[in-house]
């Protein structure tokens, strides 16, 4: 395990000869080897992979078992060298009994053996015949390839304090899978050894039971199943590599290669070690971990370290789904968790009437839409929704005009009340020069809108809707008593590179007028409006004031979901956006986020009411609670050791 934890998993589908084991052994060891020269620490083969699954009768022949055990002590012998900790299924003699069993394998010795709890003798499987069930075997050693070897259902592998559990095939499918148990009793790994023959449907419901387990268990998972070279008499098996992490499952299979093949991925078990202890509901049983033996797999040997070219895929966009038909309902899920929120609260209060700050944004905009789909619910009039357009001193004509024609286009009721009087006496009053565009001139025209709508809000008796985002939360990026107050925040816990896809989801759902409105309003550049230029143009953009959003909502989602350190937020980042921005751009903004994030926390502990959407959320109330006053300067630090 790696300075992140990172170690490096690989699932190996060798070619087999059915019934011979110096050949299958040949080519386990070669594959060990190049397993080695890649930085590979844990590997898993296919079940009864140094005889073949498909022997039939001949695993009742004494020749074949015996031949069976000479070849795992010679690959024990071969791998003695090679830091990879490997399971390698095969049929072993034990108490008068055989049994189908994972062997694992380190540093050339067998360190224990596992034997397959729950055997298939349905359809076109018939296991009974020539193995026994070793549920109920633990506490056992047994004598095999020349040396005192634990046996039984009741181990635990323990590799430089990463556990891992093994299972074979058909124990996964059963009600009560054994790595449910051995996941309880600390396993963070484990392997399946399967023999999975390929039909109609299948492949899609494995891989499904997979991630299932995967993510229940908390896990990674890597499973390995026979392929090329078993028997074709009535079956077919064309191998099965795949790897699932936390319920995120990679990997190949029902591809039909006529030959060998692997899957190789990096998992992260300190994100798991992590997400366990933060979830409750996940309990390492004291009473379970007891029932299981704890063997390490320590040599003199020190694992090798991830190499910095990691081979994993990192999400750039961890709140966006890349698939479009699984972004569309992720969209559909949110609006309708915004829009109920709102539903209950205008039915709790009796409250009718509902006024939102429309600039002509994305913000803004979804929080009418949001407003406009929660009255429609409620089966109240829209015009009962105040939408209010509050031109300043900057105001664009293309956002001033877009925000006129949703108002009209959703038949809500219009308003536009400019603010540059008001602001004007204000800056009067205070002595602020209008021409010096600092933050007190900025604060003020956002405050002045506040005070608008929370008065209005008074005079209509209704409430005020928010319409600031989660992001713009997390950096502090609004005025304090301003923009970041209301009476209800519906977009509180959306990520602003999810705003973008939930208006263009609204506009895929509107009629081509509205829809037309909605879509330039998503290609207008993302700002507060509030400096002037010399032109009718946008003069702020806020991504180049505060940075790119894409870069701190990945920022903030490793660092909430998954409470990594800075520096291995700045490697995933890297491989995140590798060929987008350079490595110095990513540390920039990454130093921004952290003190921006630390230092805006005032913001956050007294910001409104608001729905929760997501598994990543900043209400004081629930979900992040850190004192104003807690300091950076760690975090920090650890970024400025970084050298580029």
């Amino acid at each position: 395990m790696d300075v992140f934890g990172f170690i490096r998993m690989r699932s190996e589908v060798p070619e087999v000869r059915i019934a011979d084991p110096d050949f299958n052994s040949a080519q386990i060891i070669n594959a060990v080897a190049k397993a080695h020269d890649d930085n590979v620490h844990c590997m898993v083969f296919p079940e009864l992979s140094i005889s073949a699954y498909t022997c039939a009768d001949l695993f009742q022949q004494h020749l074949l078992l015996r031949k069976v055990e000479e070849v795992a002590s010679q690959i024990a012998k071969a791998t003695e060298n090679f830091d990879v900790a490997f399971a390698v299924g095969a049929p072993v003699m034990a108490f008068g009994k055989r049994y189908n069993c994972a062997l694992m394998f380190y540093r050339g010795h067998i360190h224990g053996i596992v034997p397959k709890s729950y055997l298939p003798n349905y359809g076109e499987f018939y296991e009974k015949r020539w193995f026994d069930s070793g549920k109920n075997i633990t506490e056992a050693e047994i004598n095999f390839a020349g040396q005192s070897i634990p046996f039984g259902t009741d181990i635990i592998f323990n590799l430089r304090g990463v556990k891992i559990g093994i299972e074979i095939c058909e124990d996964l499918w059963v009600p009560n899978p054994p790595s449910a148990s051995l996941a309880m009793a600390g396993a963070e790994i484990i392997l399946n050894l399967s023999a999975s023959d390929d039909l109609i449907g299948k492949h899609d419901y494995l891989v499904s039971l997979i991630s299932q387990q995967s993510a229940r268990c908390r896990c990674i998972y890597a499973y390995s199943s026979a392929g090329w070279g078993e028997s074709s008499t009535d079956l077919v098996f064309t191998g099965k590599a795949i790897i699932a992490d936390d319920g995120n499952a990679t990997g190949t299979g029902n591809d039909f290669i006529a030959g060998p093949f692997s899957h190789t991925r990096d998992v992260d078990i300190q994100k798991l070690k992590l997400d366990r202890s933060k979830f409750s509901t996940f309990i390492e049983d004291e009473s379970i971990s007891k029932r299981y033996r704890l063997i390490s797999l320590e040599t003199d040997h020190f694992m090798t370290e991830v190499p910095s070219e990691y081979l994993m895929y990192v999400n750039p966009k961890p709140f966006v789904p890349s698939d479009p038909l699984t972004l569309s309902k992720r969209c559909e899920e949110i609006v309708n968790i915004q829009s109920y929120g709102l539903m209950k609260r205008l039915d709790a209060i009796g409250c009718h009437t509902a006024l939102v700050g429309i600039s002509g944004g994305l913000d803004s905009t979804l929080a009418l839409l949001v407003t406009v789909e929660a009255f429609k619910r409620l089966k109240l009039p829209l015009d009962g929704i105040i939408a209010v357009t509050m031109p300043g001193f900057a105001t664009s004509s293309r956002t001033k005009n877009n925000a006129w024609k949703l108002m009209e286009l959703l038949g809500v009721t219009p308003m536009e009340i400019s603010i540059k009087n008001a602001v004007e006496v204000h800056f009067k009053d205070i002595g602020q020069d209008p021409s010096t565009f600092d933050a007190t001139y900025e604060n003020s025209q956002a405050r002045e809108r506040t005070q608008l709508l929370m008065d209005l809000a008074n005079k209509k008796g209704g409430i005020v809707i928010g319409t600031g985002d989660m992001s713009e939360l997390a950096l502090g990026w609004c005025t304090y008593n301003g923009d970041q107050m209301s009476m209800y925040g519906v977009n509180a816990s959306v990520p602003k590179t999810l705003v973008r896809h939930l208006v263009e989801w609204f506009a895929s759902k509107s009629d081509q007028e509205i829809s037309s409105t909605l879509l330039d309003i998503c290609d207008t550049p993302i700002s507060p409006e509030l400096v002037p230029s010399s032109n009718d143009d946008i003069a702020q953009k806020t991504e180049d004031l505060v940075g790119p959003y894409e870069l701190h909502d990945f920022f903030l989602f490793h660092f909430l979901r998954n409470s990594f350190e800075p520096k291995k937020i700045f490697t995933l980042a890297r491989i995140a956006f590798k060929g987008k921005y350079s490595d110095a751009t990513i540390l920039k903004w990454l130093k921004v986020f952290y003190r921006r994030f630390f230092s805006q926390q005032f913001k956050r502990s007294c910001m409104p009411d608001g729905p929760k959407v997501g598994s990543v959320n900043l209400s004081p109330r629930g979900d992040w609670r850190m004192p104003s006053d807690a300091v950076s300067e760690m975090w920090l630090k650890q970024l400025d050791d970084i050298i580029l």
